[in-house]
């Protein structure tokens, strides 16, 4: 047997803590892992005789904290917050001697009274994650950070030390507590962006949970009903579930019928009406009607626990990528060391320089390297990005996204809720009788029933003549019969109201003496807006996919009124990822979708794309979220995650040139850490405004 473990891991900072720490899961025995960076979550699957505490405790002698209950442990993010108001209370007075004549501010004890509690904060944040980085052998941002703030702040107390007739020319106290405070800033900006939503998977556990009416027997048959929590479940449990009831647990009918809505797990747009010996969903809604149920599937058996298991395996599927600004470290990192390291040998040995100014230019050599420019270019762009979207009703959560957007080739697209509005229409009927008489009579049956179809037809055709009958009656689990003035007895339900199942299925029958007069079709109301979103779609050179489980025909006159190109219908969530799979085989592959059963298609996708009035599962799993629930933004969406990348890609080329030149010149002592640091607080205002520049750049 095997159990799934699940825990919240502090101190992951970069794509490296993730692939470190799946690593070692990996070969302790655990299989299905996922390591989420960015919510600090970790999930995987053991043997059930086998301690997950070894685990945990391996993954902190690593250098991480487990949480290994909720309440014990401030999350990663809550730490960067903390940490972030500590450092900017602290950084201000450093700045403000810069702009305003107070003597006492120039004075480099109080400098380093305000620089060293930042510096702690620098080791405690930056410095942990630095050491874990270089024992991965790949040096993330966080290793210049550490390194350069601590270049700055040791450069200052020796310059003060050996200098101490020009100390204000050697103090650059302020410049490490600027390295820490805007690189902590630009950290608590991207967190807060990717994690101002919960999790998709503790999303789906909430869902999972609800209450349930168990049916207790004693020895004589008398039963007694109890509210448990649907995870005190056993198999074989007797449950009531009554009309707006969320049913607790996969089962079987047993006794009663009912009209269930299953559009969240299954796609399919029209209620299910559904009786005796025929099975249900766990976390469907029960619309009409009254059951009773056994359970047939309990916790981690049940069609819910099976989609939670696919959106787990879809996340790790989808690794997560190392930030850029990581990547350009571990490179320049190295690089930078290496050159500092040159710069104090050849000066001193070489040039016969002094072991002091050969220390100085090395260390100037770090102070010019300062990662300021290059820790603000993400998150810089990002929140002008954001905003500019949040304004047009657009919310990008970053990550992998931008990168991905720049390359969609496929968009594709779940059917009830997204191109379709979720509210029925009469797509087409049929009749023997006249118009007006088979109008009347169902209108007038209708008209006894509480189903989501009988509100549909009395929307559309409640004007009609009531007529009245002399007896009426509402049959559970077929539909509705009654007897008029002339003793014709009339009939109207699903395909289940004849005797047998006619060939072609339609939603509903009307029967005059047993004899079918006529059938109605129903189909979900298009958005207004789809059409010329998909038109657009196509101008731009995206290829359009509709993947949905709702039956063939309706996704078939779906797909022929908005002309999209590929139709995939009647898809269980498994059978979606396994879609999606072959499209991403060919090319980078976005997904629309606004159901429970979309969210692991969502996770999977390169990029996923949700409405604002979707279940709350897909927006947690969507790595884009139109605010309006209009699709016309999609267009506007992808194109300006397309240049919100590009923006970040010229702020990090910025910084990195600036640092290509600057360092150079400092290493041979043309250039002084004094203009050293001019230069590059110019360069964080180039890179602000080139940030500034994308809210009003024109989009494609």
């Amino acid at each position: 047997m095997k159990k799934d473990i699940q825990s919240k891991v502090v101190g992951m900072t970069c794509g490296n803590c993730a692939l470190s720490i799946n690593h070692f899961l990996t070969e302790e025995g655990a299989e299905n892992v996922v390591v989420n960076p960015s919510t600090g979550e970790v999930s995987f699957t053991i043997d059930e005789e086998k301690d997950e505490g070894d685990l945990f405790d391996g993954i902190e002698r690593l250098g991480y904290k487990v949480q290994r209950d909720d309440h014990h442990e401030h999350s990663h993010d809550s730490i960067t917050k903390t940490y972030l108001i500590i450092s900017f209370c602290l950084w201000l007075p450093l700045m403000m001697h810069m702009f305003v004549d107070w003597h006492f501010l120039h004075n480099p004890i109080v400098q380093l009274i305000l620089t060293t509690p930042i510096y702690i904060l620098s080791i405690l944040y930056f410095g942990k994650s630095a050491i874990r980085s270089l024992k991965n052998g790949i040096p993330n941002m966080d290793v210049l950070v550490f390194a350069s703030s601590t270049a700055a702040y040791l450069y200052s107390i020796i310059g003060w030390i050996l200098y101490p007739e020009s100390v204000h020319n050697y103090l650059f106290f302020e410049t490490t507590a600027s390295i820490v405070t805007l690189v902590l800033a630009g950290n608590f900006l991207e967190e807060y962006t990717v994690t101002s939503t919960a999790s998709s998977v503790k999303e789906l556990m909430k869902y999972q949970k609800t209450t349930a009416k168990l049916v207790l027997k004693d020895s004589i048959g008398k039963e007694t009903i109890i509210e448990v929590k649907n995870d005190e479940l056993k198999l074989n449990d007797e449950i009531q579930v009554n009309t707006g009831d969320k049913i607790p647990t996969d089962g079987v009918i047993i006794s009663g019928t009912a009209s269930i809505n299953e559009s969240m797990m299954t796609g399919e747009s029209v209620p299910v009406l559904k009786s005796e010996n025929e099975n249900v969903l766990g976390g469907t809604i029960l619309e009409s009607g009254n059951i009773r149920m056994k359970a047939s599937a309990i916790g981690n058996q049940t069609a819910l626990a099976h989609i939670i298991k696919l959106v787990n395996q879809a996340q790790a599927a989808k690794s997560p990528m190392q930030k850029i600004a990581d990547k350009i470290s571990a490179i320049f990192v190295p690089i930078v060391v290496s050159v500092a390291l040159l710069t104090f040998l050849v000066n001193y040995f070489a040039f016969d320089i002094s072991f002091a100014n050969a220390m100085m230019r090395a260390i100037a050599v770090m102070v010019i390297a300062c990662p300021c420019a290059m820790g603000l270019a993400t998150p810089a762009a990002v929140m002008v990005g954001l905003g500019r979207a949040a304004r047009n009703g657009i919310l990008i959560k970053g990550g992998d996204s931008l990168e991905n957007m720049k390359k969609i080739k496929y968009i594709v697209f779940d059917k009830t809720g997204t191109l379709t509005s979720g509210k029925l229409m009469i797509d087409q009927y049929s009749t023997t009788i006249s118009n007006e008489e088979f109008k009347k009579v169902i209108v007038s049956l209708e008209h006894h029933s509480s189903h989501p179809i009988a509100k549909s037809l009395l929307d559309e055709w409640g004007s009609t003549d009531f007529i009245q009958f002399e007896k009426v009656e509402e049959i559970k689990g077929l539909g509705i019969a009654a007897i008029d003035s002339e003793k014709n007895n009339w009939k109207i339900g699903s395909y289940r109201v004849l005797q047998n199942t006619p060939p072609t299925k339609h939603d509903l029958y009307l029967l005059k003496n047993n004899e079918i007069v006529g059938w109605i079709d129903f189909k979900d109301e298009i958005r207004p807006e789809a059409k010329e979103c998909i038109q657009k779609l196509h101008q731009l050179g995206f290829q359009t996919v509709l993947l949905s489980g709702d039956r063939k025909e309706k996704c078939d006159i779906v797909a022929k009124e908005l002309n999209i190109d590929q139709v995939f219908s009647q898809q269980l969530p498994e059978d979606k990822l396994n879609k999606l799979a072959e499209l991403m085989q060919s090319g980078v592959t976005a997904m629309v979708g606004d159901g429970i059963n979309d969210a692991p298609a969502l996770t999977k996708a390169d990029i996923g794309i949700s409405l604002s009035d979707s279940s709350q599962i897909a927006m947690q799993s969507a790595d884009v979220v139109l605010l309006k629930s209009n699709l016309s933004r999609l267009s506007e969406a992808i194109s300006l995650g397309k240049h919100t990348y590009q923006t970040i890609i010229q702020n990090l080329f910025w910084a990195f040139s600036y640092n290509i030149v600057a360092i150079p010149v400092a290493a041979v002592g043309l250039l002084s850490p004094t203009w050293g640091a001019g230069i590059m607080a110019l360069s964080d205002v180039v890179l602000i405004i080139n940030s500034i520049r994308l809210r009003y750049k024109k989009l494609d």
